[in-house]
């Protein structure tokens, strides 16, 4: 962008700006704004602030610690989340204290107003709906962020927390289109403006498993999983985590889903070769469990609530990319 091109738009100062208000973003304008700095946090929907796209959990193995690490440095993550509990569980308690860790199924919908109220409590920090189109720089000095509005934000320090929001597609078997979670828009020209910066951008692949309606549940043969009211929470200041909590409950595939899988990964987009990307590491997606672990005749499935009184159910531990009709099928 040129030096008159860049007059000719709306332009206001800060001293940061982040890009993105999910986990990263939020945490990160908080800090930068109690640190004395004039914060602008851009979001794509103001409504959408703190959403929990995918399972509404925080901690487990390893990130359970992480959440601790950013209550140590004064976020709010860990507040937040210890007011919102629906179930709370202390894990591998049977090991060493080195390996236990704290994991709560949270209220995705009181846990995003409560962290939106934070954030529009922040004396320094301001919230805008806009896309970040362009990160601008001239003479090697960075300027700012254009927003798709047409508004040019100026700042000298740009934080990045476009999660899983930059330049993404959606793969739903042989269907795949351009999209983000939550039906929002995925940022394309702010991921061709970080290439012209000479970053270089990698793609990931990651997986959500269908969710169900509590009512449509047969809880009848089903192992319910009990919360913990003796289990800490995440947060220093937390006194006591809430003694009544909404259990989660156990069930398992078995050999009839496993075949039905099998019969369609050619509708697999992981295996038919429409996703070019690395998956993650630790949580497979069903089709690949049904591959990697092949002498395994079930693998477990969590039906955990998003929230106290909503009807939907997350299942844990079939994260998948096939069409829809499989996955009915299937289920």
């Amino acid at each position: 962008m040129g030096k008159d091109l860049l007059k000719t738009y709306s332009h206001q100062a800060y001293d940061v700006i982040v890009i993105g208000a999910g986990h990263a973003g939020c945490e990160a304008a908080l800090a930068a704004s109690r640190l004395g700095c004039r914060t602008l946090l851009l979001t794509l929907n103001l409504d959408m602030v703190a959403f929990m796209a995918c399972n509404p959990s925080l901690g487990g193995p390893g990130k359970g610690h992480l959440v601790r690490e950013i209550d140590a440095l004064g976020g709010e993550m860990p507040r937040i989340a210890d007011k919102n509990i629906l179930q709370v569980r202390l894990l591998n308690t049977g090991k060493g204290p080195a390996v236990q860790a704290l994991r709560t199924q949270i209220d995705k919908w009181g846990y995003q107003r409560k962290m939106r109220i934070a954030l529009e409590n922040e004396a320094r920090l301001t919230i805008r709906e806009d896309m970040a189109e362009e990160i601008v720089k001239e003479d090697e000095t960075l300027k700012g962020v254009l927003g798709r509005s047409g508004e040019f934000f100026s700042a000298p320090t740009i934080i990045v927390c476009s999660g899983v929001y930059l330049s993404s597609e959606i793969f739903l078997g042989d269907c795949h289109y351009i999209g983000a979670p939550g039906s929002l828009a995925p940022s394309i020209n702010l991921a061709s403006s970080l290439e012209d910066l000479g970053i270089t951008l990698d793609r990931f692949k990651t997986g959500t498993p269908p969710r169900v309606y509590r009512r449509s549940i047969n809880y009848s043969g089903l192992t319910p999983v009990y919360g913990d009211p003796d289990a800490p929470g995440f947060s220093i200041t937390c006194k006591e985590v809430p003694a009544e909590q909404i259990p989660c409950w156990i069930t398992y595939t078995n050999p009839a889903t496993h075949q039905i899988i099998s019969d369609n990964f050619s509708q697999a987009p992981l295996y038919s070769g429409l996703i070019k990307g690395t998956g993650p590491r630790y949580c497979p997606s069903i089709e690949d469990k049904v591959v990697r672990f092949a002498d395994r005749d079930r693998h477990p499935i969590f039906i955990e609530p998003e929230g106290s009184d909503i009807d939907e159910l997350y299942l844990q531990g079939i994260s998948t990319g096939l069409p829809p009709d499989i996955q009915q099928s299937f289920l």
